[in-house]
């Protein structure tokens, strides 16, 4: 669905307000097939109207290449163009990705300040309620991540998220298991099924319960997926991160994994969903490792979703004051 036009907020009088770069600590480490974080860092700004502030959050997307720094800067240069400051004028101007984001989100969140409209009604958006999230349990021997899922479904997690490589993977979904023997499974293999049987290992995950595949091959390889019968549905991520790319991922892919750091900002969200669903396409809304405030506009998208992936501010050691609740392994708004 088409975003709603903006608030009758003079362009003009919309400022930056401020823009830096904070780090929040992972609790443990969050490890896929491209390595391992124990920290994260954020882009954060503010924008006014001089009367109203609104903020947002963004996290880079470091597999493009962006950092959170170089993030702050595109935020910087775009506040110092002669342009107004608008989500629609910034799909104009900025390319996709975590500085657009935390400059859209900060935008929406303006316009909640300045109306007194929640966001999901700006939006267009279903009222929230709370959510299943899937929980990540991240690349590991097989006996922790067997501990690992055991811990999770002990916390009421009904829906795992495991990453892998490439590198027995089916030891470690035989082993996460037993861990948690009731919970429903997605896999992740970040890029990394290279080396793969992709046709006959989707057989094998179906048969250990798995029920979605996300983004076995490298993107721009998508190809490499036709004439693949597999058992289980294929989502997209790295393949796929605005409205544009579906065209390209719609014919071996069934599901788009949508993240506002990829997609820009909510306001390309809502278009990435509406194309996605046109061509019958199922949608996960994921994040990347965030606070809360990093996936506040996420969480009322994702009221629309077949899939929930919004764990990075419970993966963190500590959230942002009244973040997220994360209880029995749902989401809620604190």
């Amino acid at each position: 669905m088409p975003p709603r036009p903006p608030a009758l907020i003079a362009a003009t009088m919309i400022k930056l307000k401020t823009v830096r770069v904070e780090r929040f600590a992972v609790d443990g480490s969050f490890i896929i097939s491209r390595g391992a974080k124990t920290d994260v860092d954020v882009v954060y700004c503010e924008v006014t109207d001089g009367t109203h502030v609104g903020c947002g959050e963004g996290t880079p997307i470091y597999y493009e290449g962006e950092t959170a720094d170089l993030c702050a800067e595109a935020i910087d240069m775009r506040a110092k163009q002669n342009r107004p400051l608008t989500r629609e004028d910034l799909l104009k101007t900025m390319m996709e990705g975590a500085a657009r984001n935390a400059l859209d989100a900060a935008l929406w969140d303006l316009e909640v300040q300045a109306t007194g409209k929640p966001l999901w009604q700006l939006a267009g958006l279903p009222e929230p309620r709370p959510l299943v999230t899937a929980y990540t349990i991240s690349l590991n021997e097989p006996d922790v991540m067997k501990a690992e899922a055991k811990k999770a479904a002990a916390k009421g997690y009904p829906l795992l998220k495991l990453k892998l490589n490439g590198e027995d993977d089916l030891m470690r979904v035989a082993a996460v298991r037993v861990g948690a023997p009731d919970a429903r499974l997605i896999v992740d293999a970040n890029e990394a099924w290279e080396e793969v049987d992709v046709e006959e290992m989707t057989f094998a995950l179906k048969k250990l319960g798995v029920e979605l595949i996300e983004q076995p091959v490298e993107a721009g390889f998508e190809e490499d997926l036709e004439g693949v019968k597999s058992a289980l549905p294929f989502c997209a991520d790295e393949s796929c991160h605005v409205a544009e790319d579906i065209d390209r991922v719609a014919t071996t892919f069934q599901a788009v994994n949508i993240k506002l750091d990829k997609a820009g900002g909510l306001t390309e969200a809502l278009r990435l969903s509406e194309a996605a669903k046109a061509r019958g396409l199922k949608t996960m809304v994921g994040c990347m490792l965030s606070t809360s405030l990093g996936i506040r506009p996420a969480f009322h998208l994702a009221q629309t979703a077949d899939w929930v992936d919004l764990d990075g501010p419970a993966l963190l050691k500590k959230d942002r004051a009244g973040g997220f609740k994360f209880e029995n392994g749902t989401i809620t708004l604190g």
